[in-house]
């Protein structure tokens, strides 16, 4: 499968809110360090340990080419990926999950 043309990249804002709260999803729950956070998290420098070498579920680009690129557009994936960033910011204030 080949890679789709991004017009405009994902724009993470690096809150790491999603890798906080892997046990939130099946495909992420298998990461979890006991916590609900990913065990490759390191929240020193705010970032994943294993960023290079990532499981595809964690890669947006990835994701979209493999699930997505058939049901909509990369504009509005990202704008649902968005959404849901927004989201988890929102439990994060809120102290939710």
């Amino acid at each position: 499968m080949t890679m789709p043309d991004i017009p405009r990249a994902f724009a993470c804002n690096r809150c790491m809110e999603c890798c906080r709260r892997v046990h939130l999803l099946p495909e992420t729950a298998a990461m979890d360090r006991g916590d609900g956070a990913c065990r490759h998290l390191d929240e020193v420098n705010g970032a994943c340990r294993i960023y290079d070498v990532r499981p595809e579920i964690c890669r947006i680009d990835r994701q979209y080419a493999l699930h997505y690129q058939q049901a909509m557009t990369w504009e509005a994936f990202v704008k649902m990926n968005e959404a849901g960033c927004d989201q988890l910011q929102i439990l994060a204030s809120s102290k939710i999950a």
